[in-house]
């Protein structure tokens, strides 16, 4: 997603980091009573999605999770440097670490840095 901001450039919306998170079904739990929706100036979003795959590694089948795509994504002014969106993304990873530590036993994730535009 870019919008323009006039002649010179516009406001870029770059993913910082991308993933899944993922719980058995039939634990109940309530992803906003232990995620922000903000993270300093990125917002966080994930929505429910099928599985992306049939099973994980250990060969357990997938169907039995409930699937969530999660992204962190901030808008820019102008696009940051290369290195700048990693610091950026390092520190989002940083600040998400102990909030998904203390998420109740089963819930599961996979994050990466993307750094690409939406």
């Amino acid at each position: 997603m870019t919008t323009e901001a006039g002649p010179q450039g516009g406001r870029t919306a770059i993913r910082l980091l991308q993933g899944y998170l993922w719980h058995p079904r039939d634990l109940d739990l309530d992803l906003d009573a232990y995620l922000p929706r903000e993270l300093d100036e990125a917002n966080v979003l994930w929505d429910e999605i099928d599985p992306p795959f049939a099973f994980f590694d250990n060969g357990e089948p997938s169907a039995g999770q409930l699937f969530y795509q999660f992204t962190v994504l901030r808008v820019y002014d102008e696009r940051p440097s290369a290195e700048e969106l990693h610091d950026d993304a390092q520190a989002a990873s940083q600040a998400l670490e102990p909030l998904l530590q203390a998420t109740p036993q089963g819930l599961g994730w996979q994050l990466m840095e993307d750094l690409r535009e939406l």
